[in-house]
C-alpha cells in the first residue's frame, strides 16, 4: 500500500524535457529549467508527464531525466514521476526505476491499448498501490488513454488510501466539481490531492475545490501560476481572475503552429519549448519524432504572444 504523505498542493509544473537536435536529453537545459521553476516558487515538479514527452523517451532517457530533476531539486519540493505505460507490469517496472532514483510520488494512467473495463482499471490501481512504497496519483487523461476515470472509482480509492491524489486532465469540469464534493465528504481529513491540468481555468477549479494545478504553460510562466495560486488561496478572486486572463491569452501560443501540419503534441509541447528557447531558458525547441519543431514563422507568432504577456 502507498505510504501516507502530506497532501501535494500548489503549482506543480509538468516539466518539459529539453532535447538536443540529435534527440538526446539536454541535461544543462533541463537543469536551468528546473532551477527557474524553483526560483519562481513552485510547490512541486511533475517529471515525465505528457508535456515531458514521456511516451517518446527510452527507458534510459527517462532515467536520465529523473536523475537530473531529483538532483537539481535537491529536496526543495516534492518530485512526482510519470509511470505512463499501457499495462500494469510495465508501470511497475517504471515505478521501481523511479523509486530508486529518489522521487517522492508516482503518477499512472488507466491501462491503454489493451481493451479494459472499469473492473480491470480498478485492479490496475490497486495492484500498483499494493506493490509500491510511494504515494500513487491517478492521471485522468481520457483523450490519450480513452478511459475516463469515474468519480465513484476515484472516491472509493481515495477513501481507502489507495490513491494519494488525482491529476485531472479530462477537461470534464462538471465531473471535477462532483469529485471535489465527494472527496470532501468521504475523506474529511483533507489528505487527497486534487490537481487540475486545465491551465486556462485554474481559478475556477480552485474555487471548485482543487488543491493545486499542473499547468504545462507553467514551464513558460511559472511566476504567473504562482501568483494565481496565491491569490486564490488568499481569496482574492479578482486578482486570480486577472492573472488567469493574462495566462489564458499567453496560452494562445499553442495556436502558433500551422494546424494543417501539426496536432496536439506538436502544438502544445512544441510551443512551450519554442517559448522557452526564445526566453533563453533552454538551448533549442527540438521535439521527439514524429513531432516536429515549430518553424521560423510559427516561432515569430510565439514571440509576439510572449511580448504581449510581458515576458520578452
Amino acid at each position: 500500500m502507498t505510504t501516507p504523505a502530506p497532501r501535494i498542493t500548489g503549482v506543480v509544473p509538468p516539466v518539459v524535457t529539453p532535447l538536443t537536435q540529435e534527440g538526446a536529453v539536454d541535461v544543462p537545459s533541463l537543469e536551468r529549467l528546473v532551477e527557474r521553476l524553483l526560483a519562481a516558487g513552485v510547490d512541486g515538479i511533475f517529471a515525465l508527464g505528457s508535456s515531458g514527452e514521456t511516451v517518446f523517451l527510452t527507458d534510459s532517457q527517462r532515467d536520465l531525466v529523473l536523475d537530473t530533476v531529483v538532483k537539481t531539486v535537491g529536496g526543495a519540493v516534492p518530485v512526482i514521476a510519470g509511470c505512463i505505460e499501457p499495462t500494469t507490469p510495465r508501470v511497475l517496472d517504471r515505478a521501481g526505476a523511479a523509486a530508486r532514483l529518489g522521487v517522492d510520488g508516482l503518477v499512472a494512467t488507466a491501462p491503454f491499448y489493451a481493451i479494459v473495463g472499469p473492473h480491470e482499471t480498478e485492479r490496475h490501481f490497486r495492484a500498483l498501490a499494493s506493490s509500491v512504497e510511494l504515494p500513487l496519483f491517478a492521471y485522468d487523461i481520457p483523450v490519450c488513454v480513452h478511459t475516463k476515470l469515474s468519480t465513484e472509482l476515484l472516491v472509493r480509492l481515495a477513501a481507502e488510501g489507495v490513491l494519494a491524489g488525482v491529476k485531472d486532465s479530462s477537461g470534464d469540469d462538471v465531473a471535477f466539481r462532483q469529485l471535489a464534493l465527494a472527496v470532501a465528504e468521504r475523506t474529511p481529513g483533507g489528505g487527497f490531492s486534487l490537481l487540475t491540468g486545465h491551465e486556462v481555468v485554474v481559478d475556477a477549479m480552485m474555487l471548485a475545490g482543487a488543491s493545486g494545478s499542473v499547468p504545462g504553460l507553467g514551464n513558460v510562466d511559472p511566476d504567473g501560476y504562482v501568483r494565481l495560486h496565491r491569490a486564490a488561496v488568499d481569496g482574492d478572486w479578482d486578482a486570480a481572475r486577472r492573472e488567469q486572463d493574462r495566462l489564458t491569452r499567453l496560452f494562445r501560443i499553442v495556436d502558433a503552429a500551422d494546424p494543417a501540419t501539426s496536432a496536439g503534441a506538436t502544438r502544445g509541447v512544441g510551443a512551450f519549448k519554442t517559448a522557452l528557447a526564445l526566453l533563453g531558458v533552454i538551448d533549442g525547441n527540438a521535439v521527439s519524432l514524429p513531432l516536429r519543431p515549430l518553424d521560423a514563422d510559427e516561432t515569430a507568432r510565439v514571440r509576439a504572444h510572449l511580448e504581449l504577456a510581458g515576458l520578452l
